[in-house]
Formats: structure tokens, sequence, C-alpha cells
């Protein structure tokens, strides 16, 4: 899952998913996108903060997201890492959704027929 074609990480998994959503906004930290995850999700996924912690770094890693020193928010607690889409996190994250609508209108074809 290299390279800046967005389609080279498709399909993205339920948690990669909704952290790339959280971030479309804006620069959150951590325990943000946790809650962000969780409020976009209705509940649904609710990651640990460990888990929320080794999917950001992967995200990282694979060059979705860029970890920031600091946040919009300049009273935030300096030991926070803050999280920012980059412009590939963003074009993946539009692949994504136009998969996932495709594959809406495709169940919605089915159930009507």
């Amino acid at each position: 899952m290299s390279g800046s074609d967005p389609q080279t990480f498709l399909p993205l998994s339920h948690l990669t998913y909704h952290d790339l959503m959280a971030l479309r906004s804006g620069t959150l930290h951590g325990y943000a996108v946790v809650k962000a995850v969780k409020a976009g999700s209705q509940g649904v996924i609710s990651p640990g903060p460990g888990t929320s912690y080794s999917a950001m770094h992967r995200l990282v890693r694979e060059g979705l997201i860029d970890q920031t020193d600091s946040g919009a928010d300049s009273s935030s607690d300096s030991r926070r890492k803050h999280y920012a889409l980059t412009r590939l996190g963003s074009q993946v994250l539009e692949a994504e959704t136009r998969r996932l609508e495709s594959l809406l209108t495709q169940a919605r074809a089915a159930a009507e027929a």
C-alpha cells in the first residue's frame, strides 16, 4: 500500500475511514479523533487508545496524515499529539467515499429489482 495513487489504499477499514473523516475538517489531537470516530459512527466504532494510536501511527507512515506540533487550540496540552489530513489522505478519503456510494447505489438497485 504505497505510492500516490489513492486507489492502492482501497478498500479502507472502518476505523481508517472514520479516522480520515474525523480529520477532514482540520487538525485534532489523538483523543479528539477517538471522540469524533465514536460520534461519527454513532457509537458503532469505539476504539481504545492503543488501537487508535496504532492506527494513527500507521496512517502517518503511509502518508495519509501528518503528525503536527500543535492543533488549532493553542491552550492544548503540549504533550498531546496532533494530526492533520495530507493531500493524499484527502484523495484517499474521496476515493473511498465514491467507492462506498457506488456500493450503496448497487444495493439499492438490487433491492428494487
